[in-house]
């Protein structure tokens, strides 16, 4: 399935970590589950960020900063972009969604009790992303890095192309 679904925020009993597993949309879950990783890691949810968690959360496919800035200003009418930039880099800095440097958008992430890297596949059809929940591919890149002496420091990994949805269109 490809689209930004949220997350299942545990793995049944056939999945393993290497398996990768569908995700379901249940931004309400979502955002339950951010409250609850924040409280445990002492973090403060503010009333604005968790508004822009929802945000996020809702959308169907990656958003960029603007459009929250334009959701946002709908309701509180006087929302500016740095409030706007300042929730999203709370939100990044504790694992909370990504963002999706290709595209300049960002999507929820579906695991965000724990801290990993995740590579994306990228619709350019349809703007869907979905987040590549296989530990073998961070791992991978690690091992090369770590082989060639080089310390990385942060991974970006998107691939575009055409979802199955698109490509049968």
């Amino acid at each position: 399935m490809i689209n930004n679904e949220v997350p299942a925020l545990s793995h049944d009993a056939t999945n393993s970590p290497h398996t990768p597993h569908p995700h379901h949309h249940d931004a309400k879950g979502f955002v339950r589950a951010v409250e609850h990783a924040s409280e445990e890691r002492g973090l403060r949810l503010t009333p604005l960020r968790k508004e822009v968690l929802e945000l996020i959360a809702a959308a169907r496919k990656p958003v960029k900063a603007y459009d929250l800035l334009d959701q946002l200003r709908e309701k509180h009418g006087n929302a500016a972009p740095p409030t706007v930039y300042r929730a999203l880099d709370f939100l990044l800095e504790n694992g909370f969604i990504h963002k999706l440097e290709s595209i300049n958008a960002f999507v929820s992430c579906h695991h965000p009790a724990e801290a990993h890297q995740v590579p994306f596949l990228i619709c350019d059809t349809c703007s869907s992303a979905q987040e590549v929940c296989d530990d073998r591919v961070a791992e991978l890149i690690e091992a090369q890095a770590k082989a060639l002496g080089f310390r990385p420091q942060a991974q970006t990994l998107e691939v575009h192309g055409t979802c199955k949805h698109c490509h049968k269109a």
